[in-house]
């Protein structure tokens, strides 16, 4: 069986030769792959792995998933007999150093499958070795009298065969990536390069086929996924270095551009992990504490790190300065150095080579991840608590001098009046000032005064509007730098008035030059400028006086409504667009998928940097309405950060965020009639988008109704007279114009309590004639389905109790408890009014009240509320219990007042209205007693408008009345329901033993 798998591999690599048994038994590996070699027929370059059609594609899977099942199948106890694995090792060992490059690449494929399944099997070790320790102590903490020594035993021998065959397994690993790896590391193949030459046994678990783009993005998981199992290869620092310094043999390939960069990037993920002591973002639980042996590996492998890199680094950084990528890694490592060893370990001759290197890769370089790469080097190497500072300061200094000399000079020449800057003096001006830019980022430049120059410089550009736009990027970036390490000084240490005055006033004027940028022509500045403006605008707002800073007060800035304006402009012309506006390259072509992502991921950050100052009260709340209602129509791209939004809002104030989403309601509703006309067909895509929106926000508002009951009845309120806004010059046989809105609103109408539909009902009514009342025509239909949704599921306790005594019989229930002792007539849900009264003082006449209406409600005088019936009192109320009446001394609310003088008005004109007929038709129906209302209805009571043709008629016409005296007995068992089910808009709750006088008309 063996001898079949060794001719499995060299047949697999094109070579027709056979190994015979003989020759297995007398014949060295080495003798074997030689006399194979002279059987290979090298006249055709062709080999399996590399022949091209679907056969040979499907050989190559088939070939390492053979490898992988091979060591699965025997991973219980072949693998382990000293004999399959070795020989096959061996044999791939020898095909991987042949001349042949067919056996070079199919051994070294093998290899790398062999390693791959070898480390799985090594993993169920470890997962069977932890199961079995926790058995183990389990089985060993029992009390003596219920421990099973026989157990203890076993679980003891068990635990010590798993851990001598992870032994054999890391010696198998081992001997692969030695015999294989390192040996050959100047010889993979070309199907496998963009792996790391020698250290593709580490890589292999993950990334078989990765190349260099995908190993920038995954080594430091990669890392992490093989610390544990391969700690000691991958913290051979020494080997790495050397294999980027030195050159290589005679006859050997050196590495590849590629596997450089693959090798200083695994390097780098393997010193952060060594020197941080925690995986990557997403692969642990957070940082822990680490014990005292950890933290002594740690202290060692920096120790380790710094005496190799102190010395190697300025050598990296001379051979690889102009590479941007491989410099940019390189400029990290100081970060993990101990850099006491500096001065301890004599290395300051190392240091100043180092600082040498860091200055040259400054000046030959303009890309901003290097400079920026650089700055952080010197914020690393910056530490007053070492003897190194003074040093590593000084040649910050000289740099900074020369680079804000050099800037200076520039931007003379370069802004001189009636000169036209030629490219190179563009170039040189932006060239120093993204180097400036770059180190501002990381240290305070605040005694260089760079304020001055970027203002003038960005002042010149508004002017004459022709600055380059990477020019304007930089410097607003760099002015930005400017405010804030200003405000980092003066917050902490003490200042002066005079530093407050003076930040004040450049935080001011700078904000005013990133508004007009705001209108630039270029995009990217416009972006720049919406950026900082944000950032801005967050960092000196009202919060910036929190933690008891309130000496900051005067650099407190609240944005006007044209800046305000200007921002939610500049959101909706550039985030809420089709992805085809935005989808070209600079050279007109089609951008890649990766591309579109990332200019997704662009304007995400553009909508959330808005949104949060929606959301921390920078700007007003109703500039969200905007944004509300791109809810459905961005969902994809935007929908949860817009859902956010809306309920960060809600916290802050429900109120003011439920106009806010019925603004956007209606700013859709607008745009469709400015697109459509007024007669547009309420069946279209567009009026049943703003429908579904409607139900999307009211799904918003959750479950518990008592907490959004305020804002629910709010957004009613505006709805409703955004309905009736405009009326039809047609006349008033005509509907609104915006009636139509009210089939939007009704989507909302099942987030209203019972109670409070009552409320909105009584509130629509004041705003319709009686002509409005008897339409039955389509135009009418959002109206008539709007009063719909506020009857449902009220048991139409809307209707009056003379038209429940004519038309669908009487609810009231007749009580043997005693009977109130006057006149009154209650009208439930009119104290709701008093919330809206509240909100708003001042509320203009409804525009439709020309007739006045007709209704069958008994007018009462004003009387006092309790504290429960009104919104602002309901809500913090707890349902368990009532709260004891406060004082009644309530002042009658604005709606309240409205009907009254209304209905006064109607009363002088139903002369022809019988008061006796009515009172004897009353009294007959209230003796009638229970059979007038079911047992558990509750007394009608309300006060509502009679907008039926049918119920007026129930009120026989030459009938005269002018007051009357209803009894109404309270409610039975009403304390004790009470208890049970509170009702904070129950009428009853308002049926004391005061006596209320009532007018009819």
């Amino acid at each position: 069986a063996l001898l079949d798998l060794i001719n499995f591999f060299i047949q697999c690599s094109g070579c027709k030769g056979v190994v015979t048994a003989e020759m297995f038994r007398h014949m060295q590996n080495s003798e074997i792959i030689r006399k194979m070699t002279e059987e290979f027929d090298e006249d055709s370059g062709d080999y399996p792995l590399t022949m091209a059609g679907p056969q040979w594609k499907k050989f190559k899977s088939s070939f390492c998933e053979f490898i992988g099942v091979l060591v699965r199948q025997c991973q219980y106890s072949i693998i382990y007999d000293e004999y399959m694995m070795d020989t096959v090792i061996s044999l791939l060992t020898g095909l991987s150093d042949s001349q042949v490059r067919a056996f070079r690449h199919t051994s070294t494929l093998a290899a790398m499958k062999l390693m791959t399944a070898l480390v799985n099997v090594a993993l169920n070790l470890s997962i069977n070795m932890d199961n079995t320790q926790r058995q183990y102590e389990a089985e060993r903490n029992k009390m003596i009298g219920k421990r099973a020594n026989e157990r203890l035993e076993l679980l003891l021998q068990k635990r010590k065969e798993l851990q001598e065959n992870q032994d054999e397994i890391e010696n198998m690993m081992n001997a692969i990536f030695k015999g294989v790896f390192v040996h050959r590391y100047r010889k993979i193949h070309s199907s496998i390069e963009g792996h790391l030459g020698w250290f593709h046994s580490l890589a292999i678990v993950n990334c078989a086929a990765m190349n260099n783009d995908v190993l920038h993005e995954h080594a430091a998981y990669l890392v992490d996924s093989m610390w544990d199992c391969a700690t000691e290869l991958l913290k051979d620092w020494e080997c790495m270095n050397s294999l980027l310094l030195e050159e290589p043999l005679s006859g050997e390939e050196a590495l590849t551009d590629r596997q450089e960069s693959a090798l200083i990037e695994i390097m780098l993920c393997t010193i952060r992990q060594a020197a941080e002591c925690h995986p990557p973002v997403g692969r642990g639980t957070g940082k822990r504490v680490l014990t005292a042996k950890e933290k002594k590996t740690q202290l060692d492998d920096r120790t380790k790190i710094t005496e190799l890199f102190a010395v190697a680094l300025p050598q990296l950084l001379a051979k690889y300065s102009v590479d941007a990528e491989k410099v940019t890694n390189l400029l990290q490592l100081p970060q993990y150095f101990d850099l006491e060893i500096y001065t301890t370990g004599r290395l300051e001759k190392h240091l100043d080579a180092l600082l040498r290197q860091i200055r040259n890769i400054v000046e030959k370089h303009t890309d901003t991840d290097v400079l920026e790469a650089c700055s952080k080097t010197y914020h690393a190497l910056c530490n007053e608590e070492f003897t190194i500072f003074n040093r590593v300061d000084i040649s910050r200094s000289q740099l900074i001098d020369e680079l804000a000399d050099k800037f200076n000079r520039l931007l003379e020449d370069f802004l001189q009046e009636g000169e036209e800057p030629d490219e190179d003096d563009a170039y040189q001006v932006l060239s120093t000032l993204k180097r400036i830019t770059a180190f501002h980022n990381a240290h305070d430049l605040s005694k260089w005064d760079l304020f001055a120059c970027n203002y003038k410089l960005l002042k010149t550009g508004i002017e004459n509007g022709d600055m380059p736009e990477q020019i304007v990027i930089h410097a607003l970036q760099c002015t930005h730098y400017v405010i804030l390490w200003q405000l980092a000084k003066i917050t902490e240490s003490s200042s002066t008035k005079e530093d407050l005055l003076r930040l004040k006033k450049q935080m001011r004027v700078f904000c005013q030059i990133c508004q007009h940028y705001l209108t630039n022509v270029n995009t990217t500045v416009k972006e720049q400028a919406f950026t900082i403006l944000c950032d801005i605008l967050m960092i000196f707002s009202h919060q910036i006086m929190s933690g008891g800073r309130d000496m900051l007060e005067p650099l407190v800035y609240t944005p006007d409504s044209s800046l305000q304006s200007e921002l939610l402009s500049f959101i909706l012309d550039h985030v809420f667009i089709e992805q085809d506006d935005d989808n070209n390259s600079a050279d007109g072509q089609q951008e890649d998928e990766a591309s579109k992502i990332e200019a997704l991921h662009k304007r995400r950050n553009l909508l959330a940097a808005f949104c949060k100052l929606i959301v921390y009260t920078v700007v007003e709340m109703n500039t969200a309405a905007d944004i509300f209602k791109q809810y459905m129509k961005y969902y994809n791209d935007y929908g949860d950060i817009i859902k956010e939004t809306m309920s960060k809002t809600r916290q802050i104030d429900k109120i003011q965020c439920a106009k806010t989403l019925i603004l956007s309601l209606q700013q859709l509703f607008n745009e469709m009639i400015q697109e459509n006309g007024y007669n547009f067909d309420r069946s279209s895509s567009t009026f049943s988008g703003i429908k579904e929106l409607a139900r999307r926000f009211a799904l918003t508002f959750g479950l518990d109704q008592l907490k959004t009951r305020e804002a629910i009845a709010m957004l009613h309120k505006d709805g409703i007279e955004f309905a009736f806004k405009e009326p039809n010059p047609q006349g008033e046989s005509h509907p609104p114009l915006n009636l139509a809105f009210l089939d939007i609103l009704s989507e909302f109408s099942s987030k209203l309590l019972r109670q409070d539909k009552r409320t909105v009902y009584v509130y629509l009514e004041k705003f319709m004639t009686f002509q409005m009342s008897l339409r039955r025509e389509d135009v009418w239909l959002p109206l008539m389905s709007y009063r719909n949704s506020l009857l449902a599921g009220g048991d139409d306790d809307t209707m009056s109790v003379i038209s429940g005594i004519s038309s669908r019989g009487s609810t009231v229930r007749s009580k043997k408890s005693k009977p109130s002792t006057g006149k009154r007539k209650v009208v439930e849900g009119i104290s709701s009014d008093s919330m809206w009264l509240s909100r708003e003082q001042t509320l203009h006449t409804p525009v439709m009240m020309q007739t006045p209406q007709l209704t069958s409600t008994i007018m009462r005088e004003p009387k006092r509320l309790r504290p429960e019936d009104s919104f602002m009192s309901v809500y913090p109320m707890q349902t368990e219990h009532h709260q004891t009446p406060l004082d009644y001394n309530t002042q009658v609310t604005w709606m309240l007042a409205q009907r009254q003088q209304e209905e006064a008005r109607q009363q002088q004109e139903r002369a022809a209205m019988s008061y006796v007929k009515l009172r004897t038709n009353l009294q007959h129906a209230i003796r009638r007693g229970t059979s007038l209302m079911e047992d558990d209805e509750e007394p009608i009571v309300e006060d509502v408008m009679m907008s039926s043709e049918g119920r007026i008629e129930d009120l026989n016409e030459g009938m005269d009345f002018d007051t009357m005296d209803i009894d109404l007995p309270p409610s039975k068992n009403r304390r004790e329901r009470t208890e049970l089910k509170p009702d904070f808009f129950d009428p009853a709750s308002i049926m004391d033993e005061s006596v209320l006088g009532v007018s009819m008309f």
